[in-house]
């Protein structure tokens, strides 16, 4: 399985592949929506306040809060400590990089979750990238490979990543022994089941509830930290900028560079491509498209230019300590890392801080996670998931976030990776192909916008077959 495992990101994360997708598509959607993602920025506050018009829908910003409890989770912390360590300071220059023109990508693609999207009987709505695969691009068999996918990726390899990360935070205290993970997994996973058993309307209100609140408290932390490394903070960006525009380290060893490590982490933080954040996109209950596309956008730099960055300034302004000392027989102590600076700048309240927002991030990453696996499960089968079969999917996962306690570190990261680039590699060509619909949905909605009315949309406005697009008819 290992073995597979490294041949398989060997081969992903080559310049010309996942690099090169996510980057190089970032770069066309930027030009074709004249940067959309800096353009409407204002406009993004806008409309995710806006309420949902069926009362049992889902508004934009439940959406957004389940999307962003995805992406604002433990890769926040340990993954952006992992790329510090394993890539030098210049990683999170690269994180940000790969935020900024991924922006573009996921505006691309939850605008076309939510043009494809479907209508269930209760007046909820689902979809995701599978529908827009099988309905708009006529591939029904890529749909269902990457909906194995995304169950394999989030039910599997994210949510035991984020219970191993979590415990992993522990091993500072003293209380740490050869029970710890398995305690600490035990707990993480009955809360888990307990939540998941409510549904997918109690999940949007748990993340609703948790995801803004923890992420307010982490940047006020973080700022009050950067004022007191202060004098600090000019060696860092110095730090930094060098690091990231060491052309030669970059190329001389590609896979192990510090543009690489913050590609592949601010992939996972964020998510922006992989086609994870359309699943929630699809759900929500909006006048137009553009409107969610916007809305995950947002998503997308709350998650990295503010969480991830907070992480990355928190830990880089402690001077003192080099993140390239926390590298043990070529494997990272990334927890132990982010522990040692927080103590360094806060005592001992910096180390207690971090466990307890690990804690939170692991938790709501694990609800977000699993809100995109039994839609995907639905649609491979063609049909409603039973009772019966959502109660042995739910207990499964719930022992995967067991296991994932104590797993080991290296197996559970690689195989992370390898999911999220064949998703990638999957996701991204698609969008490619259908790009030029969600660019017809943006010119609509700003039309509209121009001509002073509120934006509606309708599918034969923009010459699209409404047989494929049935919500907007």
């Amino acid at each position: 399985m290992s073995a597979f495992v490294g041949f398989m990101n060997n081969w992903l994360y080559q310049p010309f592949v996942v690099p090169l997708l996510l980057i190089g598509v970032g770069i066309y959607f930027t030009i074709r929506t004249s940067a959309v993602q800096v353009r409407l920025f204002p406009e993004m506050f806008k409309v995710v306040m806006e309420k949902p018009e069926n009362e049992e829908g889902i508004s934009s910003f439940g959406a957004l809060m389940i999307s962003t409890a995805s992406r604002v989770g433990t890769g926040n912390i340990i993954g952006v400590a992992t790329a510090l360590v394993l890539g030098g300071p210049g990683a999170i220059f690269w994180m940000q990089i790969t935020a900024i023109f991924g922006g573009a990508n996921a505006f691309i693609e939850s605008t076309l979750a939510q043009i494809y999207k479907k209508k269930a009987d209760d007046g909820t709505y689902y979809g995701g990238p599978s529908y827009y695969m099988q309905n708009a691009l006529g591939q029904r068999w890529l749909g269902v490979l990457f909906s194995g996918l995304i169950i394999f990726t989030y039910a599997v390899g994210y949510n035991m990543l984020a219970a191993y990360n979590l415990q992993s935070t522990f091993a500072a205290f003293d209380f740490y022994g050869d029970n710890t993970p398995k305690i600490i997994g035990a707990v993480l996973a009955l809360l888990f089941a307990a939540i998941v058993i409510g549904g997918a309307k109690r999940l949007s209100k748990v993340t609703e509830f948790l995801v803004p609140i923890m992420g307010a408290i982490y940047v006020i932390v973080s700022i009050v930290v950067l004022v007191l490394n202060a004098s600090n903070l000019g060696a860092m960006f110095k730090l930094i900028v060098a690091s990231a525009f060491d052309f030669r380290a970059i190329f001389g060893g590609f896979a192990g560079s510090c543009l690489m490590w913050g590609l592949k982490r601010g992939l996972y933080s964020n998510e922006a491509g992989m086609g994870s954040a359309p699943n929630a996109a699809a759900r929500a209950d909006v006048a137009h498209p553009v409107k969610q596309g916007l809305v995950q956008t947002l998503s997308v730099f709350i998650d990295t230019l503010l969480i991830c960055s907070a992480t990355a300034f928190m830990c880089l302004s402690t001077t003192s300590i080099s993140p390239a000392d926390y590298v043990v027989d070529g494997a990272p102590d990334a927890a132990g890392y982010v522990q040692t600076c927080m103590q360094t700048t806060l005592g001992n309240f910096g180390p207690i801080f971090i466990a307890i927002s690990m804690s939170l991030f692991a938790f709501t990453t694990l609800i977000g996670n699993y809100a995109y696996c039994e839609g995907c499960l639905a649609f491979i089968l063609k049909r409603d998931v039973t009772k019966a079969e959502a109660m042995i999917f739910r207990i499964a996962a719930t022992v995967l976030v067991f296991f994932g306690a104590i797993a080991q570190a290296g197996i559970v990261w690689d195989t992370a990776d390898m999911c999220q680039g064949l998703m990638v590699v999957c996701n991204i060509p698609t969008i490619a192909i259908l790009g030029g619909v969600a660019i017809k949905s943006l010119k609509d909605y700003t039309d509209q916008k121009k001509a002073g009315i509120a934006p509606v949309f309708k599918a034969k406005n923009i010459g699209l077959d409404e047989s494929k697009a049935d919500c907007w008819k």
